[in-house]
């Protein structure tokens, strides 16, 4: 089945309902829906039959929450190559039946069975093989390859015609074809063959590579990957062994930010593990070439072949001792059984610091979004997670009070240093007074080794202040400065001087945590300063619980301000000088002008 992210397409708001549960229970999956009936979707589109085209041609697997016949219609002129063609399901709306329309034997069937599961529906599958045998030749388990999946169905022939078909296994094994109650005779064609070989299949087999072969790895730091790929795939070819067979690549640790080390997993379409270098030093006496000089580099005897070893386990070999360049290890162990990446090692961590926005799901970005399906923790204030609870139900969550900043940006980045794949979450943007700084400020402080392996990525986020400037016009739009009235973190005195600079630059002004219990007089004295260099006449907007049901905005004037018109909740914009009020009876807005009267006069 492919990688890429399904994509489950709704048309209506029964539909929407139903995508929403399905992708309450899909690791990885994005829900786009028709916007003229969806707007509070998060990825929206306005030309179904364009959006669908758009999806299949990238390789998306689409479910459909719709009639089979508008997902018919829209990719009928598209089909050519049913070997390339990503998945396609169609669901009735009333979640009474899933339809495999395309890719039937490269996942739709399968997720046809699984939506019909999680539904309680019906599964219309209607491949021979899987009717017949309850199994797909051309859909093996995961991680298995088919060197000719053009065969499949010349086998499949044989096997319902009851004509004899061989089976050789030369690695692993073929449980899930023993378990349909196939019966094969021992030599003979057609056939199904199982290596992980590198080898040319005959014309009348089906040859499948399981994924029984792990890869060592070890590269100086900085190795570039075409070096560390190019030596890989000499080595598998040098032993007669197929890249079909590799399950995963396996190294060190310290190795876990190596872009050579993912980007030769990549090339192979597999996962990359690591170990601690106790874990490989394990397997100091099976080690072919144990070395003193590597103990004291990284505290291990070997790191290719301690890698492949721990991998396959102690019922597995090492069948490629360490090859080596001036710059790079490899080393091959071969495993009896399937290998299960999710169970060797750990991944590298991966942190994504993430802004949910105000607090409306509209506000929020499909990266933020995947980011939390795709995490197995999340970290946050409690009133955060609520807000996105729909996302990251049956995650671990981790949660602490308001002012535990530093505890939750260290809990985030401890979880993902055990190779866990972590969301902190924060409201508004994450890097706007929220904890992207703080997470690495840690980082470039504490410098520690494990925290410096990780994959860190911030989604950005709609921010209060952008929230409140598009609720109420358009106050924003020539230059303007944010500043914290908070004095917690930062000086008084330096947050007066910021202050000055924006009254003298007539900057229009945002007040980020402008009150709180303790704090009360800050906003007025703030207001006192801005008064040397704007009228009392300024626009002042006030935003409260931005996003949310109990969401209120008002304007007043500069000179009207008090501590009582805000607490924590409210975004406060001042107007520059020539920002502008326009007052409409029930509708008010503000905007600042950029200078497009000039060039209006002009062109009059």
């Amino acid at each position: 089945m492919t990688s890429e992210t399904p994509v489950l397409v709704c048309l209506s708001s029964g539909g929407y309902q139903l995508a929403q549960e399905l992708a309450g229970a899909m690791e990885t999956v994005e829900i786009h829906g028709l916007k003229k009936r969806l707007p509070e979707c998060a990825i929206t589109f306005e030309n179904t039959i364009a959006h669908l085209q758009s999806l299949f041609k990238q390789g998306r697997p689409i479910i459909g929450i719709c009639a089979s016949g508008i997902l018919i219609r829209a990719l009928a002129p598209l089909l050519a190559d049913k070997w390339k063609e990503p998945p396609v399901v169609a669901v009735a709306e009333d979640a009474s039946c899933a339809v495999p329309l395309l890719g039937g034997h490269h996942g739709a069937n399968e997720l046809a069975r699984w939506i019909a599961d999680i539904l309680d529906g019906a599964a219309a599958v209607t491949t021979a093989g899987e009717l017949n045998f309850g199994v797909a030749l051309d859909e093996p388990p995961r991680g298995w390859r088919i060197a000719n999946p053009d065969n499949a169905k010349d086998i499949a022939a044989a096997l319902l015609n009851n004509d004899p078909v061989a089976i050789e296994e030369e690695a692993g094994e073929a449980k899930w074809l023993d378990e349909k109650g196939l019966s094969f005779v021992e030599e003979g064609f057609p056939r199904i063959r199982i290596s992980d070989r590198d080898v040319e299949p005959d014309g009348n087999e089906l040859l499948y590579h399981p994924p029984v072969l792990a890869l060592g790895v070890g590269c100086e730091r900085n190795c570039p990957p075409d070096h560390l790929i190019e030596h890989a795939l000499n080595t598998l070819s040098g032993a007669g062994l197929s890249p079909k067979s590799i399950g995963c690549v396996v190294s060190v640790d310290v190795k876990a930010d190596e872009a050579a080390v993912h980007e030769l997993a990549k090339v192979l379409g597999v996962p990359a593990r690591f170990f601690t270098p106790q874990e490989l030093d394990a397997q100091q006496p099976r080690l072919k070439n144990p070395s003193d000089v590597v103990f004291k580099e990284v505290g291990c005897h070997g790191v290719a072949e301690g890698a492949a070893l721990a991998a396959v386990g102690g019922l597995g070999e090492l069948v490629v001792e360490k090859q080596k360049t001036a710059k790079a290890t490899c080393a091959i162990a071969r495993c009896p059984v399937d290998l299960q990446p999710e169970a060797i090692g750990r991944a590298q961590g991966y942190l994504s610091v993430i802004g949910i926005g105000p607090g409306s799901d509209e506000w929020r970005s499909p990266q933020a979004t995947q980011a939390l399906r795709d995490a197995t923790d999340v970290v946050g204030y409690g009133l955060y997670l609520d807000l996105v609870q729909d996302l990251i139900d049956g995650k671990e969550r981790h949660e602490s009070g308001l002012a535990n900043e530093e505890k939750r940006a260290r809990i985030a980045l401890d979880l993902a240093a055990e190779g866990k794949r972590v969301c902190l979450v924060c409201s508004g943007d994450a890097g706007i007074y929220a904890l992207a700084t703080l997470a690495f400020e840690l980082l470039d402080k504490e410098n520690k080794p494990e925290w410096n392996r990780l994959k860190i990525d911030v989604a950005p986020g709609i921010s209060a202040l952008q929230a409140c400037a598009a609720r109420i016009g358009a106050p924003i739009n020539h230059d303007f400065c944010t500043i914290s009235l908070s004095d917690l973190l930062t000086p008084w005195d330096d947050i007066q001087r910021r202050l000055k600079a924006a009254a003298d630059g007539d900057f229009v002004v945002a007040f980020y945590n402008p009150r709180s219990k303790r704090r009360v007089t800050q906003i007025e004295k703030a207001r006192d300063i801005l008064l040397t260099g704007r009228p009392p006449e300024t626009p002042v907007v006030l935003g409260r619980n931005l996003g949310r049901e109990t969401e209120s905005m008002e304007v007043i004037t500069l000179g009207e301000l008090t501590s009582d018109h805000a607490d924590m909740l409210t975004m406060v914009l001042v107007g520059s000088s020539q920002s502008r009020v326009i007052d409409r009876g029930v509708n008010k807005w503000v905007y600042t002008p950029r200078g497009y009267e000039k060039k209006m006069k002009v062109s009059s």
